[in-house]
């Protein structure tokens, strides 16, 4: 008789497990808004909450070491006049938070260190482009101050926080609504999915649609999609039968799925949370009560079932931790921050181990705070991986740096980027046509001011003959 070789793994065992009573986060009224959006974000600082509140949208943000009963008082993050509908915290800085709401902004908020007394009703900035409510918020993992959003209106528009401008707006590329949209690794490419049952690979920057997959899954719920380390996509959706199904794909050949298996019959749609340090893909549903995950290889099956982590009361949202806010000591590989309807649970996922040394197979060097390219550089065209740091030591959160959002006039605008000579011993450092160009631009728009600042006084004029007839 042959004998059945198990897989090795060093993942095999990872069990999880919720913290003590005392370590959660009590009374909270969590929003009950119709939207499949995780309603939570959480960084190694903070912990954000989308919550219910009266005469618009607001949610609640709680230094993590602020566990057990909240206030009812305290401060929320109110601004947006209609529901928040999906938050995430700025990856390259712990204190800048982006909110998506149902009044068709985005803003972008600056929290402090410290609990403000009052709640922050003031904006670093607000983003207005959308006609439609915005359901989808993505900071760029690589670039400074980029932020995606996606709207109702079938528009994914790109934005630079720091000077509060709109860098590229994708139109006409989806027919429906967009259901998500995740970046790959170095921000180079965005996988989307849409009610019009296509998944798209997309290269904002030259606008086009790179691949495209019909139906990955047969079924008429929601699909979701996200890139893995290795580029290719992993996607969530239903069959015709309503089951619950997972897929693997190679986007350079989108007929045939690397993997696809199906897993249970529910209506809830599965949020996937992807750590590409470990190559485990997390997979909660809105509505369950349990977390499946599983690891993605090279080897068939290529998506392999690890394990199952169960509870009794179902999760109406959750917060995934970025691998940094993790405790390397325990042996801490995930951490989830379950949402309940008046509570938040934190979920820690370990991997079982003997010795109290760091564990340098389970934690590789992993994305830091630092952003390896400027807005305008990837905009130009540059990619570059993310800047890893090691976690041998742990991790200690930088102090609040402060957003500044520096708007541009267009008197001052530059020319777009294009071919620069670089610096030599001669005294041009640009063509002279080019030169020219950008002076007749300036003089030109300097005449047009002063038609209209003419114009205005002309009619300002008038408005005193009016108010003088009437006296």
């Amino acid at each position: 008789m042959s004998r059945r070789v198990v897989r090795q793994s060093k993942f095999r065992h990872v069990f999880g497990q919720p913290v003590k009573a005392d370590q959660m986060y009590e009374d909270i009224r969590v929003s009950k808004v119709t939207w499949d959006s995780s309603f939570c974000a959480v960084n190694p600082k903070f912990l954000a909450i989308i919550v219910e509140s009266g005469g618009g949208g607001a949610f609640m943000v709680l230094p993590l070491a602020k566990t057990g009963r909240v206030d009812k008082n305290h401060p929320l993050v109110t601004g947006h006049t209609a529901p928040v509908l999906d938050i995430d915290w700025c990856p390259h800085n712990d204190n800048v938070i982006a909110s998506a709401s149902e009044d068709t902004t985005v803003m972008v908020w600056q929290i402090p260190d410290y609990v403000p007394v009052r709640s922050i009703t003031e904006p670093v900035v607000t983003l207005e482009g959308h006609s439609k409510r915005v359901g989808i918020i993505c900071w760029h993992p690589t670039a400074r101050n980029v932020l995606l959003s996606a709207g109702c209106d079938n528009l994914v528009i790109l934005w630079n926080v720091g000077t509060g401008e709109m860098l590229l707006a994708l139109e006409d590329m989806h027919t429906d609504l967009i259901y998500n949209v995740g970046w790959n690794r170095n921000g180079s490419l965005l996988v989307t999915t849409c009610k019009d049952k296509k998944v798209r690979v997309i290269d904002p920057r030259k606008q086009t649609v790179v691949a495209e997959r019909f139906a990955p899954h047969e079924g008429l719920r929601p699909v979701r999609a996200i890139f893995t380390r290795e580029g290719h996509i992993f996607t969530t959706g239903f069959t015709r039968m309503s089951q619950r199904e997972l897929g693997l794909w190679d986007p350079k050949n989108f007929e045939e799925p690397i993997a696809l298996q199906e897993m249970d019959t529910s209506n809830g749609v599965l949020l996937p949370f992807y750590d590409a340090d470990s190559s485990i893909v997390y997979l909660c549903g809105k509505g369950d009560s349990s977390i499946r995950y599983f690891e993605i290889t090279d080897e068939a099956p290529y998506v392999h079932y690890l394990n199952t982590y169960s509870s009794k009361e179902p999760q109406r949202g959750m917060g995934f931790m970025p691998k940094r806010g993790l405790d390397v000591s325990k042996c801490e590989i995930a951490r989830f921050f379950k949402l309940h309807e008046r509570k938040c649970e934190p979920i820690v996922m370990t991997v079982p181990r003997k010795s109290d040394l760091f564990q340098d197979d389970l934690y590789p060097d992993t994305p830091g705070p630092e952003p390896a390219l400027e807005a305008d550089e990837w905009l130009s065209g540059k990619d570059a991986e993310p800047i890893l740091i090691s976690l041998r030591d742990g991790y200690v959160p930088v102090k609040n740096r402060e957003l500044k959002v520096v708007k541009k006039n267009i008197l001052d605008s530059k020319p777009p980027p294009g071919p620069r000579r670089s610096h030599s011993t001669s005294n041009t450092d640009i063509s002279t046509p080019a030169l020219d160009e950008v002076l007749e631009e300036i003089r030109v728009l300097k005449e047009t001011v002063q038609a209209q600042e003419k114009r205005i006084s002309a009619l300002e004029h008038k408005l005193c003959q009016f108010t003088n007839g009437t006296d």
